[in-house]
């Protein structure tokens, strides 16, 4: 069965970027969230296998949206790779023990996008 990934961004270029990478390479279907907000009422309501999440948003940022989802047994088990620009060896430590899957940092090369998230979920074929 095809995978769906959720990307939750405040930015359109980004959004319509890895929309396009994940359905056109990957094969996967994909929604996509403007806003924290939005994400969280998608991701409660439609079957998920997969989030990619922007950290800095002007509404809820990555982290409250995470706390959110984690906080709900209808999303808690969803993966959710963080999409972010500033990565220190700190904050990943942080991340793994928040249970985030994975980040893949900005700028990403949008070719290996695909790749990316194959390996950060295990999802080899």
């Amino acid at each position: 069965m095809t995978k769906r990934l959720l990307i939750v961004d405040d930015e359109e270029r980004i959004r319509e970027l890895v929309q396009a990478c994940l359905e056109d390479l990957g094969g996967w279907d994909t929604l996509t969230a403007a806003s924290g907000t939005e994400g969280l009422e998608i991701a409660q309501t439609e079957p998920i296998d997969a989030i990619l999440l922007d950290v800095s948003m002007p509404d809820l940022d990555g982290f409250a949206v995470y706390e959110k989802l984690q906080g709900n047994s209808a999303t808690q088990e969803i993966p959710v790779i963080l999409l972010t620009v500033k990565v220190q060896g700190s904050d990943r430590a942080r991340f793994a023990q928040m249970g985030i899957a994975g980040i893949i940092t900005k700028p990403f090369e949008p070719t290996s996008i695909c790749n990316e998230v194959t390996n950060i979920l295990g999802w080899d074929d």
